[in-house]
Order: structure tokens, then sequence, then C-alpha cells
């Protein structure tokens, strides 16, 4: 059963957010990525964790049907886990199991830091810690955050080399490429897939604008390098073993810096949620959240 809502998470703020699943369930909260509307969870992921929880999932600011406003209201990320608690407020839940992707995963992360009392567990897809502290190997060799792998240098490209005032086939096209690079090599890109996907996100948002807004907030003030060390909320780590945007080690280096974390291994998983790793992925959650 699929319940709508605007939320008002800031004076001049609306949010969208759906809930699916029993409403007595315990609830689950969807936190997706830049630029990304809550749409881009796929269907089928949304309904496997609505089987047990009552799940919501929510359009960031300037994303979706939640208020565009950066060029007139500028923003901090710091803002965007804000707004997560904003969700959970106004849809009354007191507290939550949490999935983020992405930057999500970093919203995610400020909550586990800032307000772990609304936290029954986290789950962190795709993600780099909010740490300073230094990734040590198996074999004992200790790299500092900033030496860790970055981006795919394909993936940086597209990004700087983003067409404006592109119309709907072409931006469709632009976004398939895109997720072609994101899904990585692991497991097979089905490029149909994609555009159906970044079709029904464009229906629901009703336009094929885009927004950089979460790429241009201020960024400062991130860090929870104490904070999740000492943290007591129950963490899981998604290891995607193509991640193309922040590949491994960073998934075992989130799980070193949060305390009590454990590590989840998706093989063939990149940095996007095709349908080949849908029902593992949706297992491992699951598996968390009952724990």
């Amino acid at each position: 059963m699929h319940r709508e809502h605007l939320v008002t998470a800031a004076p001049g703020v609306t949010l969208w957010a759906e809930e699916r699943g029993a409403a007595d369930a315990p609830p689950l909260l969807l936190i997706m990525g830049a630029q990304a509307s809550g749409i881009a969870w796929p269907d089928a992921l949304v309904n496997a964790l609505a089987a047990r929880h009552r799940v919501i999932r929510y359009d960031h600011r300037d994303t979706g049907r939640s208020t565009w406003s950066y060029d007139t209201e500028p923003y901090a990320v710091t803002d965007l886990a804000r707004d997560a608690v904003a969700v959970l407020d106004a849809l009354g839940v007191d507290r939550a199991h949490v999935v983020g992707m992405s930057l999500g995963g970093m919203l995610a992360q400020l909550l586990i830091a800032d307000r772990p009392e609304r936290l029954h567990s986290a789950t962190l897809i795709g993600t780099s810690a909010l740490s300073t502290t230094p990734y040590t190997a198996p074999d004992g060799t200790v790299t500092p955050v900033e030496e860790l792998p970055s981006i795919d240098p394909r993936i940086l490209e597209m990004w700087a080399g983003r067409p404006e005032d592109l119309d709907t086939e072409a931006e469709l096209d632009w976004r398939v490429e895109h997720w072609r690079l994101l899904n990585g090599d692991g497991v097979p890109f089905d490029a149909a897939e994609a555009r159906a996907l970044e079709r029904r996100v464009l229906d629901h948002t009703g336009h094929a604008r885009v927004s950089t807004a979460h790429a241009r907030a201020e960024h400062s003030g991130m860090l929870r390098t104490e904070e999740l060390a000492a943290t007591e909320v129950p963490t899981l780590v998604v290891s995607a073993t193509a991640e193309p945007v922040f590949p491994p080690p960073h998934p075992q280096h989130l799980a070193q810096v949060i305390r009590g974390a454990r590590l989840a291994e998706i093989p063939g998983m990149g940095h996007a949620l095709p349908a080949p790793v849908l029902e593992p992925l949706a297992k491992a959650i699951l598996s968390h959240t009952a724990a």
C-alpha cells in the first residue's frame, strides 16, 4: 500500500515522501544519493524491504517533487541530514532503520553521529567515511584517507562535460550512459532497465531539468571521526566489489572507523542498483535490521 506525503522540512521547503508496507511495521528510511530522487530506489527493492518494514523514501531538495530552492536559498549538505529527521518527524517516527546510498550514506553517517537516538540501525552503501582515521590493511599497511582510491576518471570526465539544456530523449541518453559507468563491470549492464528507471524519475519530477545544487552546497563541517568511533548504532557497510566511485578499500575503511560495524559483500555490485544485485542487497539489509 502506497501513501504519499508532502513534508515541511524548513521554512519554504517541502519534501515529497512515500510510504510502503504495513503502517505498524518497523520503519525503514531510504536516503538516496546526490541529485537523485527517491524514485531512484528501484520498486523491486522497496517492495522487498516493505515485506517486513514500513519503508519511507523521499525526494531531497532540488530533486523530484520536492522544493527546488538552492539558487535562491542556498543550504549546506548538513541541512540535507536535518531534512531526513524532518521526514521522520512529519510521519510520526521516533526511531527508524536507515539505509543510505552514496551521498545518502554520508547523510546516514551524520545521523549516526548527531542523532543516534533516532536510529535503530544504519546500512551504508557506496559511500566514504566521514573520518580522518587512516585505513589499516590486513597486512598492516596504513593508508591516509586522502590516499584512498578516487573516482573512476571516466565518471569524473562525464560529470565535467555534462551538456546543458538537452531535450528529454537526449537527457535520457546521457543518464543511461552515466549509469553504464556507475554500474561497473561486475554485472551485465541493462540499458533498457536504466532508461525505464530514469523515465519514471522524469515522469515523477515532471521535467528533465537537472540541478547541480548538491555539488555546490557547502560541504564543510561534515567530519565525525570521534562520534563514529564511539557510536552504539548497529551499522552494516555494504562492500560492492565493482564500485567505481568509492572503490575498495573504502567500504573496509568505513567498517573500521565506525564502532562495531559489519561488512556484507555483494559480488559484482557497482555504484548502481540493477536487478541482479537487488535480491542479495535486500537479504543483507533485512538480515541486519532483524538482528
